[in-house]
């Protein structure tokens, strides 16, 4: 617990907090852990997430329709970010499980981490006040936005997505066909398939712009409105 919450970058007054919030109901159900699991903690991570969030983009881009702020909100705050946050802090390797939930890999499964996330969020919240969850959110969120294109932040992969999926025969794909540069300034190229034809081609500082800027070149050739 010490090692972990170094890498929170705080230290609990109450640890049973975080304890709770690694506790999986599996192993709360198996032990009957007197504090129960982490469920609580995780339906109150989620509000203080979407929060932090929302405030902070409805702040940082005042011409954004609230369209566009629901999509860039969700893309920061889905499933996929969150357990990676939770695997960047190594979360797994403290969860508490039960012992079939251990077995079959559930220190690994993406719903367990993201919801481990959220509710570590939410012990930090109550331990420490809403400043101290909003710094520890934002470590991972400003890095989140900076992945994604400087383009408005649109997201061309789901409008591609949506696209394709009117024709339920087609599959879209994306390559990685390029990576140069040194670990601090990496370029990536993407090329983006529908079923096996080449439909776009994109460059970034990471895979996910990269793959959006291809995104965004196969709607362009398609003369689709973005």
């Amino acid at each position: 617990m010490e090692f972990l919450q170094k890498k929170l970058n705080h230290k609990f007054n109450n640890v049973e907090l975080l304890k709770n919030a690694l506790t999986h109901s599996s192993y709360a159900n198996e032990v009957r852990a007197y504090y129960g699991s982490n469920e609580r903690l995780e339906f109150l991570g989620d509000s203080i997430l979407s929060i932090i969030v929302s405030e902070y983009i409805y702040k940082q881009f005042p011409k954004m329709p609230e369209g566009e702020l629901t999509r860039l909100r969700a893309s920061l705050v889905c499933e996929k970010s969150l357990c990676s946050f939770a695997r960047e802090l190594e979360l797994g390797k403290y969860l508490l499980l039960g012992k079939g939930e251990d077995h079959n890999g559930g220190r690994e499964r993406d719903s367990i981490l993201a919801d481990a996330f959220e509710a570590v969020l939410a012990a930090i919240y109550l331990d420490a006040g809403m400043e101290k969850a909003r710094e520890h959110v934002m470590n991972f969120v400003l890095r989140e936005i900076n992945d994604k294109n400087d383009d408005g932040f649109k997201d061309y992969k789901t409008v591609l997505q949506e696209i394709i999926q009117q024709n339920p025969e087609e599959s879209v794909s994306y390559i990685l066909t390029g990576e140069e540069g040194p670990a601090h300034d990496k370029k990536f190229t993407v090329e983006v398939h529908l079923n096996s034809n080449v439909i776009g081609c994109g460059e970034g500082h990471s895979k996910k712009q990269a793959e959006q800027m291809a995104a965004k070149q196969a709607l362009e050739l398609m003369g689709a409105e973005i």
